[in-house]
């Protein structure tokens, strides 16, 4: 069933968001993000500081693909604002690892006393503070942090081993302000 179906969000006073093409960018305090989007049969406009999207024939498809790109520009907005953080914990319980950044990468040493070190990549435009047994990932895309906090915590994930015991590891306790 067809109906017409539009949804407004309000872009906050120090924010700009433009679309030129396929290509949204949203800039603000922190910098400059952009994201390339598939608009389907949506009409999109933007005036002064709202963001209008919707179709007038929209079916479950467009619905979707409406609230995918509603949601990718509050996190956009949310981002060029104030940078994502997400938190994560070293926990070593049977031997003493050690949490090295090199580059673009991180070095986890003697993980449940291997002696082959495993790696993680941090991916462009995350910074990586590493103190002792926490780390803290900044970035002002949300999806780059969360993955770069997925690629640390899948370094270190246990395998052979029973996982109630052996409970060594990287894992995120704060995701962009929320505990977990």
């Amino acid at each position: 069933m067809k109906k017409e179906l539009f949804q407004t969000v309000e872009i906050p006073e120090d924010v700009t968001v433009s679309l030129e093409g396929d290509v949204l960018k949203v800039s603000g305090k922190e910098g400059e993000l952009t994201k390339k989007i598939s608009l389907g049969k949506l009409d999109i406009s933007i005036k002064g500081n709202e963001f209008k999207i919707g179709s007038k024939k929209a079916t479950k498809t467009e619905k979707k693909l409406m609230n995918t790109i509603v949601a990718h520009l509050n996190n956009m907005t949310k981002g060029v604002q104030e940078k994502f953080e997400y938190e994560l914990k070293v926990c070593s319980g049977h031997f003493p690892m050690t949490v090295n950044q090199e580059g673009n990468k991180i070095i986890v040493k003697n993980f449940l006393g291997e002696k082959i070190n495993r790696e993680a990549k941090i991916i462009d435009g995350v910074e990586v503070e590493i103190d002792k047994e926490k780390i803290i990932l900044k970035s002002m895309d949300r999806e780059k942090a969360g993955q770069t906090a997925a690629n640390f915590e899948h370094a270190t994930k246990v395998r052979g081993r029973d996982k109630r015991v052996f409970q060594d590891g990287i894992y995120i306790i704060k995701k962009a302000g929320k505990e977990i």
